[in-house]
Parts: structure tokens; sequence; C-alpha cells
């Protein structure tokens, strides 16, 4: 079922133009603990901090979350960063999906976070969710992606409705727009006929 489905993609790095995405490992959690760190970053996604063994914890509990499916952005345009494995490109942000939705196993809430400043406004996130989109689309069977945007957020509400999402709920509460987009086969071959995407097996060395 979805479980092996999630333990197949545990090694999967996929690449895109801009980037690749890889999955979330030990070995990236001290940078991603320093990037939680900002104020900023801990408010757009709505995170308590966290010490660095809490970050560790956190990182093994997701990789065995059925539900979740984390991979880091790695920016192409700079070189791997000290002491990580390397893949000729640099940590920048990280792209999830949760499947958390009781009455529909096959729908997911996607969020991106583009963490350094040095690889904003490139299109990286566009890209690293477009890339997650397909793959959900056509290797998880999704149906349906969910975004919850803080309403302050303008870039990233502009960034869902560009690749297509609409709004369907306001929380005011959470100050939180709710936008959602269906998986169709039009999307996946839209999605498909700009990503040229490739798939190769995570690599420690």
């Amino acid at each position: 079922g979805e479980a092996s489905n999630m333990r197949a993609n545990a090694d999967l790095v996929l690449e895109a133009g801009l980037l690749k995405l890889v999955p979330y490992r030990e070995e990236h959690v001290p940078l991603y603990h320093r990037w939680m760190q900002s104020e900023e970053l801990l408010e757009a996604t709505a995170s308590e901090p966290l010490s660095l063994q809490e970050e560790y914890d956190m990182q093994r509990s997701w990789l065995e979350d059925e539900n979740k499916c984390t991979f880091i952005v790695l920016d192409k345009a700079f070189p791997s960063d000290a002491g990580l494995p390397d893949h000729s490109a640099a940590m920048a942000g990280d792209v999830n999906l949760f499947f958390n939705d009781p009455d529909d196993t096959k729908v997911a809430e996607i969020e991106i976070m583009i963490a350094e400043e040095r690889s904003r406004g490139r299109g990286l996130a566009t890209q690293a969710l477009r890339a997650m989109m397909y793959y959900a689309g056509t290797k998880l069977q999704c149906t349906k992606f969910v975004a919850k945007i803080g309403e302050a957020n303008k870039a990233s509400l502009a960034l869902f409705q560009k690749l297509g999402f609409k709004q369907v709920n306001y929380s005011k509460i959470f100050k939180e727009v709710q936008e959602e987009l269906d998986v169709t086969s039009e999307l996946l071959d839209s999605l498909e006929s700009t990503l040229e995407l490739k798939y190769s097996q995570y690599d420690d060395s």
C-alpha cells in the first residue's frame, strides 16, 4: 500500500532544472536546525524553535512517518555544503507532502520553504512544487493537493495561484488561506512537459 510506497521513496532523488530534491536525512539536520532559528522562517512555517537534539528526533520521526514525505531542496547554482554528500548542489530549503486527511488518504497537503536568501527569487520554489506534484500525482496516486498559507505571505499565495491552486477556505482564527488543486491528466501532462524530471538513488558517499 502507500506505506511501502513511501518506504520505496526513502532513497529517491528527483532532479529538475535548477534543483535536486533529496530525502531529508540525518546529515541535513544541523543546517536545517540553523535555518529554523530564524524568526521569519518559524513564523512562515508556523513552527516552534527546537533544540538540535529535538530536531534530530523530529527528522527520525518524519522518516518513519507513513504519511509524510519530506525532501530537501538543493540548489545546483552552488557547490555542496561542507561535510555533506557531494550532489554538486547546496541545501536551499525543503518541500513536504502530508497525507493527513482521515477521510481521503489520497489528498496531500503540500508546502515549500526556500530558507537560503541566495536561492530565493530564482524560481526554485516553483520548480520544487512542480516536481513534487508530478511525483505525487504519478507515483503516490495523489488525487488532490491542499496548501495552507498565512494570509500575510503574499509571495507564497501568488506562487500557488500561479500553479493553478484555487482558494477554498479562509480561517480568521489562524489568518490562513486554504487553496486546493485537483490532480488531473491535464495537470500531469503540463507538469511533465515543463519539467524534464530525472529520478536517481540517493548516494551517501
